[in-house]
């Protein structure tokens, strides 16, 4: 009964948190106005600025923030004991995680849907755009290089994932044309596609399907990543309505309707008990079985400040800030949506980190097969099985396993078939990652893009239209996002040029990715396995964007003289952790990187942490002349492109 009223505890508390202290910021601080003119609808140029309904956004912005973070961070974290995640996990999404998407979605919005690199040249200083791009441009190939590995794994680890998650990708793109040639209703076409999902799911295991999914997960790692980096390929130079859009809402009802199957379960389990683990048995208890509070853990390391790097998505993740700033920004189609789509996203977020911290320490207690002998475990001495030693619980097969096994058990609870439990919530983890994945990539086009236009050689415009060169289509807008006289020349000798296309920013993104990924590890270990090493920098980084976000949005406000104490203090806390962590990580102990010689490690962390202390350098000089003193202002958004109903578009 504990567990379910945790979890009903943390619903609530969510609720009201959305309904007092998001609208509070949406009212009183950011004044959301109805009537105000936003740039998916300004500047729609059907790719992507398209404004979109709030619901559809909502979808594709839940699904891109919620990869595997909040699953992988809280199960890896309850090592610690389960009350210390829980509580990082419930005050960080209110307190900080939550305000600083909704932050940035609405910073965005009012800078021509920018993202938050663009706008911190603009609020702080030029040098801070540059830095900041290149930090965004470093944590961006850390989450493509190993996204694609972790999707891999769960494919091996979890067959009857598979055709499910490809299925997604032709149905995405029919209801994505459909929609958009006829103006249909996405929901109808989108249920029906989740339930062949579902089908595809249950029949996974067996006949045809069984088959074919485990001839794919034979495959390599490295075949599988190059696959999907293709595809995200695609995915990013599509228009968003093509495949992004539908394939992100079609996730979004299959992710939002298994965690109901897993609150209910969750709720069968706490009132009657988990499902009997033989035929006959009684129902065994749902009960915690993790400690509330472990002080050192065996080979982990010290609670502070890892904890609160260990758990990033979940409780507050510098990769949403590119979410809110690089692609729902830009099709908001109401001010008003801004806290439905970025705060409320983040609250749902934490609902899962919180369901993901209950399936780990109570959920995983109601049986799984485990130790050396697969023997049947139960209560405290399954916990043991996957967290006894923090080698074993950060291995990535114990982190997605003991989610997958920890709520499936809370399917079972409701009768449904084991095998059937396993494989949806294999999707689910897949889906998850697989949605990052397309819009991480497509972040990174627009990251790679804004840095070659800052060296490539620009001409002026009315040289490049006496040359009859399409200003429109075939050259990277500068003067559409910040109002700029000069643009460039699409066919220049300059590499530069070349990555202000789509085309070849995204080409160069995947190839970046794929080179990293592809990287064999040491010992004779296979093109692959080298990539995971990559994996402890990713919290660390990750909590650093935070932290670099939050400084943006609090100059753009200082600058405005609007109260900033509630975005201040989250900003010097996740400058100072993430920094104290990557300091550890790189130079402190027996397995810091510098001791292991991990040359890799130790150059993206160095130069990650040298370009923090720059900005924060930058931040400092120019605090004291910024309050009340506008930025440069870009050109207003053009009015007479606003709207198609009489002026209004909420």
């Amino acid at each position: 009964m504990e567990t379910l009223l945790i979890a009903v505890g943390a619903l609530i508390l969510y609720l009201i948190a959305y309904n007092t202290y998001g609208k509070w910021l949406a009212r009183k601080i950011f004044k959301l106005d109805p009537d105000a003119i936003v740039p998916s609808v300004a500047l729609n140029d059907d790719k992507d600025y398209v404004p979109t309904k709030k619901s559809i956004i909502f979808g594709h912005h839940f699904t891109s923030i919620a990869g595997t973070g909040p699953i992988v961070g809280p199960a890896v974290a309850v090592i610690w004991g389960w009350v210390p995640a829980l509580l990082w996990v419930l005050f960080g999404s209110i307190l900080i995680g939550a305000v600083h998407d909704f932050g940035s979605l609405v910073v965005s919005m009012r800078n021509r849907g920018q993202t938050v690199g663009d706008i911190a040249g603009r609020v702080l200083t030029k040098r801070t755009r540059l830095l900041f791009l290149l930090v965004l441009f470093m944590a961006l190939t850390i989450v493509l290089a190993i996204f694609g590995l972790v999707i891999a794994a769960v494919f091996q680890q979890y067959p009857a994932s598979i055709f499910p998650c490809l299925v997604q990708i032709p149905l995405a793109v029919f209801i994505g044309v459909y929609m958009h040639r006829r103006g249909m209703n996405i929901l109808i076409p989108s249920l029906i596609s989740l339930a062949v999902m579902y089908v595809t799911v249950f029949f996974g295991n067996s006949g045809f399907l069984g088959d074919f999914n485990a001839s794919l997960a034979a495959w390599p790692v490295m075949a599988w990543v190059v696959v999907l980096l293709l595809y995200s390929y695609v995915a990013s130079v599509l228009p968003v309505w093509a495949l992004l859009q539908p394939r992100d809402y079609i996730n979004s009802l299959q992710l939002l309707s298994a965690l109901a199957l897993v609150v209910l379960g969750l709720i069968v389990a706490g009132v009657i008990g988990g499902a009997p683990v033989t035929a006959g048995a009684e129902r065994p208890a749902l009960e915690i079985a993790a400690p509330a509070f472990r002080a050192a853990p065996e080979g982990a390391p010290m609670i502070f400040p890892f904890l609160f790097i260990t758990i990033a998505c979940g409780a507050i993740s510098g990769f949403h800030c590119l979410v809110s700033s690089g692609t729902s920004s830009k099709q908001i189609k109401c001010e008003t949506d801004a806290q439905f789509v970025g705060y409320g996203s983040m609250l749902t977020e934490g609902f899962l980190a919180v369901l993901v911290i209950l399936a780990c320490v109570a959920g995983l207690g109601l049986g799984i097969n485990g130790g050396a002998d697969g023997a049947l475990l139960m209560g405290a001495d399954a916990y043991a099985d996957r967290y006894s030693t923090w080698g074993g619980a950060n291995s990535l097969a114990a982190k997605v396993g003991a989610f997958v096994e920890g709520s499936a058990n809370f399917l079972k609870a409701l009768g449904v078939a084991p095998g059937f439990a396993i494989a949806l919530m294999g999707v689910f983890v897949a889906s998850f990652a697989a949605t990052t994945l397309d819009t991480a990539c497509r972040l990174q086009r627009y990251v790679i893009q804004e840095l070659a236009s800052t060296f490539a050689p620009k001409v002026s415009r009315t040289a490049l239209a006496a040359e009859a060169y399409d200003l429109d289509d075939n050259i990277a807008g500068a003067d559409r996002h910040t109002g700029e006289a000069e643009d460039h020349k699409p066919h220049a000798l300059n590499p530069c040029t070349w990555l202000t296309n789509k085309h070849g920013a995204t080409i160069f993104a995947v190839l970046v990715a794929t080179l990293i990924a592809s990287m064999p590890g040491g010992g004779g270990k296979p093109a692959g396995t080298g990539g995971l090493i990559l994996w402890p920098l990713f919290g660390v980084t990750n909590q650093l964007l935070a932290g670099l976000a939050f400084m943006v949005i609090t100059f753009w406000m200082w600058r405005r003289q609007l109260p900033v104490w509630f975005v201040a203090i989250p900003m010097v806390f996740m400058l100072f952790l993430p920094g104290i962590g990557m300091t550890l990580n790189i130079f402190v102990g027996e397995n810091s990187y510098l001791a292991k010689e991990n040359w890799l490690l130790v150059f993206i962390g160095a130069a990650t942490l040298v370009l923090q202390i720059w900005m924060i350098v930058e931040a400092l000089i120019a605090w004291p002349k910024a309050k009340g003193i506008l930025e440069e202002q870009l050109e207003p958004l053009p009015a007479g492109k606003y709207a198609t109903d009489g002026g209004r578009s909420c």
